[in-house]
């Protein structure tokens, strides 16, 4: 017997918080809750608000290179009206997280509204997301050299930047060859999205006192985003502590640590809080 929209659409919400629990409750088993939360309520307001700002304008960023995967496909949309549908996507993703994705959900709407086949925007926000992953990745490999020192195949992965780079211009050029033109200036963009997210973690170390291992715990954060983009948990929650847990404890021997949790909790914290304003547009027609 088929399975209705509606069901499926419950049951991915259920297995999401059941999985985000499970992650929650095992990280619960190796550190103390009570002992990250006082770092993060003892926090500089300062450094703080700077963690915040940062991530606002990454977020502003990561608008504009979706534009121009719109602007690729002859969609005129204002960058007013594209920063208030990205916001609400935000609040999608994260506060709806059993019904219509936020991605899903831009494309829904953009159909509706001008005359664009589903097939070209679901192409642009999908490029739109890898390019985001593609910037993600070289930074975790900088940031890997970085930690390693040329061990561990951090050298053959440094070399690996540009041939992945060739291969992604190709694969795009001959897939989706009416986003070629908009290739270069995507994926700086997406390495600036990157790299705005981690001067926001550092400016969360410095609001939470946190003065040592700051380059491994940016490699830890880079490769939790990796893992919480899966879309697995409520928007990375579990998966991104989960991370935290086991890259503190493989790269710098850290056992029951609270201090790497406390950044992931933080980080999650400034998301939940940037990504509540999209409740505004879902009330109000973001592209009016």
């Amino acid at each position: 017997m088929a399975i209705s929209n509606s069901l499926r659409s419950f049951l991915k919400f259920f297995l999401k918080i059941a999985i985000t629990a499970f992650c929650l409750w095992f990280v619960s088993k190796k550190i103390n809750w009570n002992d990250s939360f006082i770092i993060i309520r003892d926090s500089d307001f300062f450094w703080f608000s700077i963690a915040i700002f940062l991530f606002v304008v990454s977020k502003l960023v990561s608008a504009i290179r979706l534009n121009i995967y719109f602007s690729n496909i002859d969609l005129k949309l204002s960058q007013i009206s594209n920063i208030r549908l990205y916001w609400l996507g935000m609040f999608y993703n994260l506060f709806l997280p059993g019904g219509i994705g936020g991605d899903a959900y831009k494309v829904i709407v953009l159909k509706r509204k001008y005359s664009q086949s589903a097939k070209s925007l679901t192409a642009a926000v999908l490029l739109d997301r890898i390019s985001g992953v593609v910037g993600l990745g070289i930074l975790a490999i900088i940031y890997y050299y970085i930690v390693f020192k040329g061990d561990n195949y951090s050298l053959l992965l440094l070399f690996f930047i540009p041939v992945g780079l060739v291969v992604y211009y190709f694969t795009v050029k001959k897939v989706f060859p009416s986003f070629i033109k908009g290739f270069w200036p995507t994926l700086l963009l997406g390495v600036v999205v990157q790299m705005l997210q981690v001067l926001c973690v550092y400016a969360i170390m410095k609001a939470l006192d946190i003065t040592e291992h700051q380059t491994v715990y940016i490699l830890i954060f880079l490769l939790s985003s990796a893992v919480a983009i899966l879309p697995f948990t409520i928007g990375g929650l579990g998966a991104r502590e989960l991370v935290f847990l086991w890259g503190s404890n493989a790269l710098l021997h850290l056992k029951n640590d609270p201090t790497p949790i406390s950044i992931s909790i933080t980080f999650y914290l400034i998301t939940l809080l940037v990504s509540l304003i999209g409740l505004y547009w879902l009330y109000n027609d973001p592209l009016k």
